[in-house]
């Protein structure tokens, strides 16, 4: 399954690179711009970390804390992007060691090699979800091993070569210009290709058949709606035998896939055989269509009560059709195929558009859910660890083991609470993603708003479903006007070989 994210960590969205670094190298680190600790030594799944530098980055960025303190440091403003942010999921054909020589492969090739850092940290579950983290500095390194700016200044000057000022800005007007091509919209493009013929020739290399494709279904032409990344937690819960909501996507999500499949098969193959049909010389009219199917008789040569009465059945049928379609001939019949067709691709592009609106909303949801129900484990915690602190600065004869004593219920509670702690603090991540600005920690998501949402989608879903049926139908009925006509042309076949041989006799 290919998987590639790209994201920006931005002090804007008030993130910081160093929460950043310490979550995903479940490593405990100091953030010297604003003094805040953030401790993930408790979180489990992760099997390697790595920093890899450039030629020309100091030494001591080798230690994450530090290279990351370094980078807000040296980021001012209060809406600096800190770093970027690059989400792989790995091939569970693959060793954790090829999977570490593949990660490390493509990382050196594709930023170290340009002047990035890079801080790699993969982690796996239990062979379920394997993935890397990879977190990259923004700026370039100078010779002597200090940071470069983000962007230089190209003054605009007046004829006689001066700079012009502007007293408005109360600067000279200038055109920025990026000192590195890391931001520019191709190079999106350019790492997901890359990963896939990595992981391509790796597994090529190891004698596995399966490949992956960054391309999307539309642009590898394939009629069909992508499921959604189902991630640790509910990778877990999916393999314990626990549905989840979105492993419930992606079980109607293929259904659907399939129901279209079968459909364009259908569809492409009826048209593939009228276009055959039209070029014999003398093709049957549509009245010698009905007549074929009343005249059927069963394969013994005796016509049946039974069978005249599906005969009679199947040729009234056909007619009500022909007659509701205002279809006269063969060129009516062709006709009402392409605006099948037609239909076809419209309800496809319906499904996927409120197949893609639903798998969003449906992440709203799962989080929003979790963010509702587990923040009470969250801020209870919090309350005990903050209890702990407290007990810990007061100092006095017995502190120390009243401290001791309240951080192992604090981490007591932590363990006992752990998958509910673990899902409040995704949805919480995941929050300040979707809404931003709008994110007030206090304040719960508009979930009563995606709900309602959900449920309009949910009636559009049942209206292309009932339009899909209806089309499925309609292909039934020119597939048996195809049979009958396929039956005709053999009959006509077979008299005309007859009529043949009869002169040869004379």
């Amino acid at each position: 399954m290919y998987h590639l994210s790209i994201k920006i960590i931005s002090r804007g969205k008030g993130r910081s690179a160093v929460a950043a670094a310490a979550y995903r190298a479940g490593e405990k680190m100091t953030n010297e711009y604003d003094g805040e600790i953030h401790d993930y030594t408790r979180k489990g799944g992760v099997i390697h970390t790595a920093v890899l530098l450039p030629e020309n980055a100091p030494r001591e960025y080798a230690d994450r804390a530090v290279l990351w303190n370094a980078v807000e440091k040296i980021e001012k403003s209060k809406n600096s992007q800190l770093a970027r942010e690059i989400e792989i999921a790995l091939p569970k054909e693959l060793t954790k060691e090829q999977n570490q020589f593949l990660v490390y492969e493509y990382v050196k090739e594709q930023f170290v090699r340009h002047g990035m850092c890079a801080d790699i940290a993969i982690h796996d579950t239990g062979g379920v979800n394997p993935h890397a983290h990879i977190m990259l500095t923004m700026r370039p390194f100078e010779q002597g091993g200090k940071w470069g700016a983000k962007h230089k200044k190209d003054y605009i000057l007046d004829k006689d070569g001066n700079k012009i000022y502007d007293p408005k800005k109360r600067q000279y007007k200038a055109n920025v210009i990026p000192s590195t091509d890391w931001n520019e919209q191709t190079k999106a493009e350019e790492w997901r290709a890359a990963w896939a013929d990595i992981v391509n020739a790796t597994l090529e290399r190891n004698n596995h058949e399966k490949r992956v494709d960054h391309r999307s279904y539309a642009r590898q032409s394939k009629e069909q709606i992508p499921t959604v990344h189902l991630g640790a937690a509910a990778s877990q819960m999916e393999r314990r035998g626990i549905r989840t909501e979105r492993g419930d996507i992606n079980r109607e999500i293929e259904v659907t896939n399939q129901k279209l499949r079968q459909l364009k098969a259908r569809l492409d193959k009826l048209q593939t055989w009228l276009k055959d049909e039209q070029k014999n010389t003398e093709p049957p009219t549509l009245a010698d269509v009905i007549t074929n199917v009343l005249n059927q008789r069963e394969q013994n040569g005796e016509r049946s009560r039974y069978g005249s009465i599906h005969n009679l059945k199947a040729a009234a049928n056909i007619l009500n059709f022909l007659t509701d379609n205002n279809i006269t001939d063969m060129s009516g019949l062709n006709e009402k195929l392409d605006t099948m067709k037609d239909k076809q691709y419209t309800i496809r592009e319906e499904l996927k558009k409120a197949e893609r609106r639903v798998k969003t909303l449906d992440e709203h949801l799962w989080h929003g859910g979790n963010f509702k129900k587990y923040r009470g484990q969250k801020s209870h915690y919090e309350k005990l660890y903050s209890e702990y602190q407290t007990i810990k600065n007061a100092g006095g004869l017995f502190a120390e083991r009243k401290a001791q004593k309240a951080l192992d219920f604090a981490n007591s509670y932590y363990e006992s609470n752990r998958m509910e702690i673990t899902l409040f603090e995704a949805a919480e991540r995941y929050m300040k993603d979707v809404l931003q600005k709008r994110y007030e920690p206090k304040k719960l998501p508009p979930i009563t708003k995606w709900k309602a949402e959900r449920e309009t989608l949910n009636g559009d879903l049942q209206r292309l479903n009932s339009q899909y049926f209806a089309l499925k139908n309609e292909v039934g009925t020119v597939e048996k006007i195809r049979l009958n006509i396929t039956d005709i042309m053999q009959e006509q076949t077979r008299i005309k070989q007859r009529a043949k041989e009869n002169d040869m006799e004379l």
